[in-house]
């Protein structure tokens, strides 16, 4: 339950600090913190998701800043393929299922690396008067949305490390914006694969899950109050640091000792 709790913090204070990053250690924590089998542990990681990002998308409500119907239309193409996802890793034995996890945490934490991206000037969603021109914006935000719902639910992640990006590169949304409507869109593509992977949902220990949430939903709202006044930048990149670590024993357990995996 202490393990739990201070997991929750953490991915929770990732959410509302940087609005993307935090969910990519979920399932790491929940298979090998806490014992969970890796299908449980995917939708306990979805819950954990889906209720901080809600959480910190509560405290933005009446930002301004969220852009609801790019959020919607992104968190549509997600639905069908976080069923494609969950469906996708149903076929995967759990022990590359891990190898695949850690090398996507390998990228994330390298993109975190690398920065935040510059605020757009322009962009297919950009609004100008008020107005989105959906020509140019409905297909990139349908395949931005539809990648991550495949992430979604093949990993149990929420995708805010690739959303956040996406909305700012290459749909034309300022940072402030992209963080805000990333935490929009986590909540739906969450939610999306919660219904995916409901099977597993017999095997997952409510009560940890309910700790891990709980502190998360609490850091999540904490930390979206403070996170203008902290410096982004130092946080994303230690952030970062501790994503690598946490990837090169991910890979070493799942490829040294499969069998220490929990199976019930």
């Amino acid at each position: 339950m202490i393990l739990a709790g201070v997991f929750g913090l953490v991915i929770g204070a990732a959410l509302g600090l940087l609005g993307a990053g935090g969910s990519i250690l979920a399932v790491p924590a929940l298979v090998y913190g806490v014992g969970q089998p890796v299908g449980a542990a995917v939708f306990g990681s979805l819950l954990v998701v889906a209720v901080s990002a809600a959480g910190g998308l509560a405290v933005r409500l009446r930002s301004g800043v969220i852009r609801w119907p790019v959020a919607l239309v992104f968190g549509a193409a997600g639905v069908p393929t976080a069923f494609a996802g969950a469906a996708l890793g149903r076929l995967i034995a759990d022990r590359w299922l891990l190898v695949a996890f850690s090398v996507l945490m390998v990228a994330v934490a390298i993109a975190m690396l690398r920065g935040s991206p510059e605020e757009a000037t322009g962009g297919a969603c950009r609004i100008r008067n008020g107005r989105v021109d959906w020509r140019s914006c409905l297909p990139k935000a349908l395949a931005a949305g539809a990648g991550v719902g495949l992430l979604t639910g093949l990993f149990g992640v929420g995708g805010g490390f690739i959303i956040v990006p996406a909305l700012t590169l290459l749909l034309g949304l300022s940072a402030a914006e992209a963080i805000a409507t990333s935490l929009a869109i986590v909540t739906i593509t969450s939610l999306a694969g919660l219904g995916a992977h409901a099977a597993d949902a017999a095997g997952v220990d409510y009560a940890v899950i309910g700790v891990f949430a709980g502190t998360a939903l609490l850091a999540s709202l904490a930390a979206g109050r403070v996170a203008n006044r902290l410096p982004a930048a130092a946080l994303r990149r230690g952030f970062a640091y501790l994503i690598l670590a946490v990837a090169v024993g991910v890979a070493a357990a799942a490829l040294l000792a499969p069998a220490a995996l929990s199976t019930g």
